[in-house]
This record gives C-alpha cells, sequence and structure tokens, in this order.
C-alpha cells in the first residue's frame, strides 16, 4: 500500500481531519500542561483507532498497543508515537498490511513513529534482551483491536520484570548512571537535556519502572509534580523551536520562559533545576533501597539456614545522641525525640557525614515534620556541629541535600532560599550557586590545618556567595547577611567582624593579585587596609583557593596561585610592620635577565618557548596536564610593542590565557635603561605551536612596520567567518581610581575572541598612552584585563584623558 490509497478528508478522521483538531489544540492557549497531553493523547488515541477499524477487515487476534510515553497517556507536541502492532501469529501477509494502513497516514503527517509488529512471545523475547524495550512495555496501553491480548501481554511482561528484578534492576542503575556520565546533571547544567540528563525524564521514567517490580519505591512527595514541570517546559520547547528537541538551548530560554508566564530565562532554569533536584534525590534515595532490598534477598536464605529461620535483627551502631548506624544507614535511636531536641538534625547530619553514611529518607521527614526551631542565638552545640559538618569534606554534599529536600536547610538559615537552585550564567562556573557554595566549604575543610580558626574559614566558605540572591554587588550584600547568620548562629562580635570582612572581601585577593601590579606599594598597601590582621589574612588567603576550586577548572591554575602566594606574602609583610613605599626591585631569573641582554645587544625581540605543566593534584592522578607553553620574549623599549607581540600571536593563532608586560632594568655594567620583558602563556588552537624563529621573524617585521597585522586578521576573518553562538554581553572598560599612585589602571572585561588583546594594544596606542605593564588573563569565555598607563612624561593620566581613554576604549571594543 501507498500512501495515495489513504483517505485524505478535509474535515472528519481522516488524516487532514486530525492535523487540523491537532493544530487547534496546540495553537489553544487557554489549554495547556497536563490538560494538554491527555486531550492530544486522545485525539490521536481516537484516529489511530478508526486507521485501525478501517484496516482490520474482519482479521482477528490483533490490537493497537501504545507503548513509553505515548502509552502513559503523555504526548508533547513533538513526541513520537510509539506504537506496538500485536498479534496472535495468524496471518502475516494480512498483518503486514494492516500495519502499512496505519504507519503510512503517520508518516504522511510527518509524525515521528517508533512501531514494531510482534507476537506476544515476540515481544516478550525482545524485552528479555533490550532493557529500553521492557521499560517501554511496562507502560503498554491498548488501543484497538483484541482487548485480551493486550491484557495478556501486559501481566506477562510485568511478570517477567518482577521475576527478573534481581537482575534486570542493576541495569537499568547502570544505564541510569551511564546517562548521567554522559550527559551530566540537569539541576547544574545551563543548557540541559531534560530527557536524558541525571534528574531529567528518563530517571523519572526509571523510578516508575523500579516501583512496578515491587522491590523498592521512590519517594512520593513532590515527584509527581516535578516531573508534570519538565514535561511543561519540553511542551514550551517544542512549540517554540517546531521541533522535537529536548535540550533547551540558551537562545530558547527566554521564549520558552514567556510562554509558560514566567519571569525570565533565569526563573525557568531554577524552576527545571529545583524539579531535577526533586528526581535526582529520589532516585538517589530508591538506587539505595533497591541494593538494600537485593543484598538483603541475597543474604537471607542463608541466614535462615545458619539460625534455624526467623528475620535477622539489623544491627544498630550508636554515632552521636540520637543518631545511630543500621543497615548502611544513619537513623535515629529509639528514644530519639526530635520534637524536644532542636539541635537533633545538625547532630544526624554531622554524624552521618563523619561517618560517610547516608541519611535514611524516614529520619530526614521525622526530624522535618515534628524538629523544633532552633532558639537564638544557636546554642553552642548547633554551632559546632554545623562546623563539623561542614568539614566532613565529601561526603557533606549528599548529606546536605538529604536536609535541603526536606526544607531543613531553608528552616535552619532562612537567607538560604534565595540561592537554593539558583543558576550562575558564567561559563567559569559549573554549579548553581547553593552547590557552589557546599563545594567551597568542601574544598576549605581540606585547608582547615592551614589557618588558626578553621571554624570560620568553614562558615565563610558556605556564606561567601549568599549575596547572589539579591540585587547589586553580592560581595556587599552578602556581608550584611553574614552578619546577621553569624549572629543569629552565635558567633561573639568580634567573630561576626571577621565574617562579615571575609565575605565582603573574598575576591580580593585572586582579583588583585590577577589585575593589578603587585610593584606597586598602593595595591599592597591597599589589601592591606582591606584585610586589617594577620588571621584574616590567612583566612581569607585559604578561602580564595577554596572559592577558586570549588568554582570550576578555570578560575584556578599554579600561576594564579602563585600571583596570590606573592600578593599575600607583601601584605604579610605590610601587616607585620614593613613599609611598602620602597619595596625591593624584583629579582629576575637568569633565563629573563640572558633574554635582556641579548635583546638590547642585538637591538631586535629575543624569544624563548617552554612548555608550562600544572602540577598533578589529588583530583589528576598520572602525568601533570599541560597548562599551555610559557612564551618569554625580550624587546628594546619602544612603542607599540603590545599591538605587535598580541597582533602576531593572533596571526599564528594562539590563545593568549595569561599574559604580564613589565620594564625590566638592564643589570649593572651593562647599560643604563630598561627591556621590555613580555611572560605568557600561550596554546595552538589546533595543531602544534609554531616555531620561535617564524615567531620572532614576524615579530621583527611588526615592529618595524613592514607587516599590517591588522589587514592579515581581516583577511583571515573574511575568509573563515565565525559561527554565532550566544549573544555576549557588551564589553565594559572601567578606571580604577584608587589601584596605583603612579599609572592609571584601565580595566577591560570582554567576551575573549581571537585578536581582542590586539585590538586593545593598538587602541591603547593611538591613543598616545604608553603601557608601563599589562595583567591578563582568561577566565573560560571571559577576557580580564588590566593596563597600566602613563603619559609620555611617565605619569598617571589626568582625570578627563583617563575617561577619554576609556571610553573610546570600549567603543572600539563594541565595534
Amino acid at each position: 500500500m501507498t500512501s495515495t490509497d489513504v483517505r485524505t478528508d478535509a474535515e472528519g478522521s481522516g488524516p487532514r481531519g486530525y492535523a487540523a483538531a491537532r493544530l487547534r489544540l496546540l495553537q489553544e492557549g487557554a489549554q495547556s500542561g497536563p490538560s494538554r497531553r491527555s486531550a492530544l493523547a486522545a485525539l490521536t488515541d481516537g484516529w489511530l483507532a478508526e486507521l485501525f477499524t478501517a484496516g482490520v477487515e474482519g482479521l482477528r487476534g490483533v490490537s493497537l498497543v501504545a507503548v513509553g510515553g505515548y502509552g502513559r497517556g503523555e504526548l508533547s507536541p513533538r513526541s513520537d508515537l510509539d506504537l506496538l502492532l500485536l498479534h496472535d501469529g495468524g496471518d502475516s501477509k494480512a498483518v503486514a498490511a494492516l500495519a502499512d494502513r496505519i504507519w503510512y497516514p503517520v508518516w504522511d503527517l510527518g509524525l515521528a513513529l517508533d512501531h514494531s509488529v510482534r507476537t506476544p512471545s515476540e515481544a516478550r523475547r525482545t524485552a528479555g534482551e533490550d532493557l529500553k524495550v521492557q521499560l517501554g512495555l511496562l507502560d503498554a496501553r491498548h488501543l484497538a483491536g483484541d482487548l485480551g491480548l493486550t491484557a495478556a501481554l501486559r501481566t506477562a511482561v510485568l511478570a517477567d520484570w518482577r521475576n527478573q528484578a534481581p537482575k534486570r534492576l542493576p541495569e537499568l542503575q547502570e544505564l541510569c548512571a551511564e546517562r548521567a556520565r554522559r550527559q551530566g546533571e540537569l539541576q547544574y547544567l545551563l543548557e540541559p537535556d531534560l530527557k536524558e540528563a541525571r534528574g531529567g525524564l528518563r530517571d523519572a521514567t526509571a523510578l516508575r519502572a523500579v516501583a512496578a517490580s515491587w522491590v523498592a519505591d521512590a519517594p512520593r512527595e513532590g515527584l509527581a509534580d516535578a516531573r508534570r514541570r519538565l514535561l511543561d517546559v519540553r511542551d514550551a520547547l517544542h512549540l517554540t523551536t517546531g521541533r522535537a528537541t529536548d535540550r533547551l538551548a540558551l537562545q530558547e530560554q527566554d521564549q520558552v520562559a514567556a510562554d509558560l508566564g514566567l519571569l525570565d530565562a533565569d526563573t525557568l532554569l531554577r524552576r527545571v533545576y529545583e524539579a531535577a533536584r526533586v528526581i535526582s534525590y529520589a532516585s538517589d534515595v530508591t538506587w539505595r533501597e533497591v541494593g538494600r532490598v537485593l543484598r538483603s534477598r541475597a543474604v537471607r536464605p542463608r541466614l535462615r539456614a545458619m539460625l534455624g529461620g526467623g528475620k535477622p535483627v539489623a544491627e544498630r551502631s550508636p554515632l552521636a545522641e540520637g543518631v545511630v548506624e543500621q543497615d548502611g544507614e544513619v537513623v535515629l535511636a529509639r528514644a530519639a525525640r526530635p520534637e524536644r531536641d532542636p539541635v537533633l538534625p545538625l547532630r544526624a547530619a554531622a554524624a552521618a557525614a563523619q561517618a560517610g553514611l547516608p541519611l535514611s529518607l524516614h529520619a530526614v521527614r521525622r526530624m522535618a515534620a515534628t524538629g523544633r526551631p532552633l532558639p537564638t542565638p544557636w546554642p553552642a552545640e548547633a554551632r559546632e556541629q554545623l562546623v563539623t559538618l561542614l568539614g566532613s569534606g565529601r561526603p557533606t554534599v549528599e548529606v546536605w541535600e538529604a536536609l535541603e529536600a526536606e526544607g531543613l536547610i531553608s528552616r535552619l538559615l532562612p537567607d538560604w532560599e534565595r540561592v537554593r537552585c539558583r543558576p550562575q550564567r558564567n561559563a567559569v562556573h559549573i554549579w548553581t550557586v547553593d552547590r557552589h557554595l557546599i563545594e567551597t566549604a568542601v574544598r576549605a575543610s581540606e585547608l582547615t590545618r592551614r589557618v588558626g580558626r578553621p571554624d570560620l574559614l568553614l562558615i565563610a566558605a558556605l556564606l561567601h556567595d549568599i549575596g547572589k540572591g539579591w540585587p547589586g554587588d553580592h560581595s556587599v550584600a552578602g556581608e550584611i547577611i553574614a552578619r546577621d547568620v553569624a549572629t543569629r548562629i552565635g558567633f561573639d562580635r568580634d567573630d561576626v567582624a571577621v565574617l562579615a570582612a571575609l565575605v565582603r572581601h573574598h575576591l580580593l585577593l585572586v582579583d588583585t593579585a590577577t589585575r593589578r601590579d603587585l610593584e606597586d606599594p598602593a595595591t599592597v598597601r591597599s589589601v592591606a587596609e582591606a584585610v586589617g590582621s594577620q588571621s584574616t589574612l590567612e583566612l581569607l588567603h585559604a578561602l580564595t583557593e577554596a572559592d577558586a576550586l570549588a568554582t570550576g577548572p578555570a578560575a584556578w591554575s599554579s600561576w594564579r596561585g602563585a600571583l596570590v602566594n606573592d600578593l599575600v606574602k607583601r601584605v604579610s609583610a605590610v601587616l607585620a610592620g614593613d613599609d611598602p613605599a620602597a619595596p625591593e626591585a624584583a629579582v629576575p631569573t637568569v633565563e629573563q635577565e640572558r633574554l635582556a641582554i641579548e635583546a638590547f645587544r642585538t637591538g631586535g625581540p629575543v624569544l624563548a618557548l617552554r612548555a608550562q605543566p600544572e602540577p598533578p593534584s589529588e583530583e589528576r592522578s598520572g602525568e601533570p596536564e599541560p597548562l599551555g607553553v610559557e612564551l618569554l620574549i625580550a624587546v628594546p623599549d619602544q612603542p607599540g610593542v603590545l599591538p605587535a607581540v598580541s597582533g602576531v600571536l593572533a596571526m599564528h593563532r594562539l590563545t593568549v590565557r595569561t599574559a604580564e608586560l613589565r620594564a625590566l632594568d638592564l643589570p649593572d655594567g651593562v647599560h643604563e635603561g630598561s627591556v621590555l620583558l613580555l611572560d605568557w602563556r600561550v596554546a595552538a588552537e589546533y595543531g602544534s605551536l609554531p616555531q620561535s624563529a617564524r615567531l620572532r621573524a614576524d615579530l621583527v617585521r611588526a615592529l618595524d612596520g613592514s607587516l599590517d597585522i591588522g589587514a592579515r586578521l581581516a583577511e583571515r576573518d573574511a575568509a573563515y567567518p565565525r559561527r554565532r553562538g550566544v549573544l555576549a554581553p557588551p564589553p565594559r572598560v572601567t578606571i580604577a581610581p584608587t589601584a596605583s599612585r603612579h599609572a592609571t589602571v584601565i580595566e577591560v572585561r570582554a567576551q575573549d575572541a581571537p585578536g581582542l588583546l590586539f585590538r586593545i594594544g593598538r587602541a591603547l596606542e593611538k591613543s598616545g598612552v604608553r603601557v608601563r605593564s599589562a595583567h591578563v588573563s582568561t577566565l573560560g569565555a571571559n577576557a580580564v584585563d588590566a593596563f597600566y598607563v602613563t603619559t609620555a612624561t611617565d605619569t598617571p593620566l589626568p582625570g578627563e584623558d583617563a575617561a577619554t581613554v576609556a571610553r573610546m576604549l570600549e567603543e572600539t571594543l563594541r565595534a
């Protein structure tokens, strides 16, 4: 049969009639969510049933069955139709003809179809071989034909599933784990796959399958609502894109949010994250219970034989007051009374994290339902238990999530609600705000031996970004919140002041170290004034490292660590009473001195390339990972060095990860004067690095004006236009008025791109300023650069001139 044989009524139940009714349904703004999905499924049921009836022509022992999502009666606008034509093995030609009369109209309408034609025994055999087929059949729903045939298959498939649970459930768990490794966690992704990522719709379906096995059941509170929310988002995504996609791309999020009546894309992501978190937590609890039950079933027959029958009594080992371990979980002791013991949730959580065990769902729910609120300020035990929980390392994450799932965290720390599931639209950050705070505490727990007050370090780690739930500078808002929280927790006035200072200045060290000239006395003095004491500096140093490590791979490196260490050493000296007004000149290395002398004698640039491996850490075993290549360049002091060097690197497709430019005085006895030294880390965009001889030759031509770098880069961009990506925020150029007494500091923040540093250097050159030093760093897709510039007479720019240069530079980068 061909598609031309199918009746195409303009009205009625033919393909056009169904298509028109389907279109009207999808365009009805008043009907959405579960009601629209059910209505679409019912409409499709009726059409397919009529196609089946028209084509069956007296054939018996055959039925049409919906499976998978369609079997559950849930159809999103672009969902596949999962259909099984079930038959008893009779007239195979008639069954094939019937299949054609159903499949072709579906294809003619452009609907995606996942179809099969099988006998019950074939269906069961295929299900036994393919777990995905078996999961689909668990949701089998009769559409038309022999109801008894469908019912018998459903009964047999469910019986098979329950009988084979000890084997199939571990397979299903591994399938879920593999998908999570491949797709990531839905609750943290900026462009998540609503179906495949961990905590998505696939996991919700897996939980239904576990429940059908009768081995374990998922926590049901909030689960259906979480699943519904993800389906609603997918519906809106299908309608927005017109495609059967499950990936919530950045460019679609504003429209999807508008279609759902939400404030903005961040509100949409937060709703998705909240739903994913419910499903992820339910999955953790369910799979833990599955493992416990299956282990119990495997052990019980042997125990019965040894003990002569009867059910063995589970051992209970005390962990803390009112808290015991039982069967691999932390549960409440029989004598525990949450309604009389407000510290119990924190005590149980700390005991679980210290033991590396999960908190049982029943225990958490009982404490949430019957527990008393803590008094204000907290008793000392509560504060100590919170510090113990935060200092337990990696197990803290799972325990914290268990408390948060039942609302206990927001009850203990009301300000937490504003950062819970809050997305961070920054390529450097890999976590939501709340998870980042916990990750920072985990990292800080590894650094507690470096500080005299580990309790303050851990609390500061928990609170350092708490201000991101409020408008404005999160450090300023966070300082106010930290004071309130620390007072409520029960710290004294001096400790509250330290915690507030740590939150207020948690970015101070890394920002200063990577964007300021550490040789400038004003830089060191300003940090010392902000920090105030050696003990606070010690805490801030550890918090800086923990925060960066918890942010993501792009936020910390050996280079940044070395810069922060250098700054801390200088600030510590000032706090100890040393005067930074006349600091000792930085001693050049032997290689730097050699390059400088050679550049002076030859009158041209001298280059050296060497690999800079990232030292191995606890998370990276084996060989160090390359951080890039260190490129040292010495050039006689002259105008145009910055645009020339950066332009040559861009021509050779070298990505600049970090860069520093400074003047280096020549050794005594060589010559009075200076040579510009550029110490850069670079990496090839693709392929291998060019030879240093080629770089030097092009640099010589760039400096003498015989190489038009701008034209070469423009030709390459015209020949190979860059793909359109996510719309980046516009560049921002500002003046840091108090950063230096000897130069004007211009800060540039922009989207990183090939040739960016060349454009900045050329613009500064055209403005007539002199670049005394430059401090360039790349964080993910963001360039964060600082340039110390002076007039031709080595004085800071007048205020109006500085503003003019900044405005001109920003206009250049926006063009």
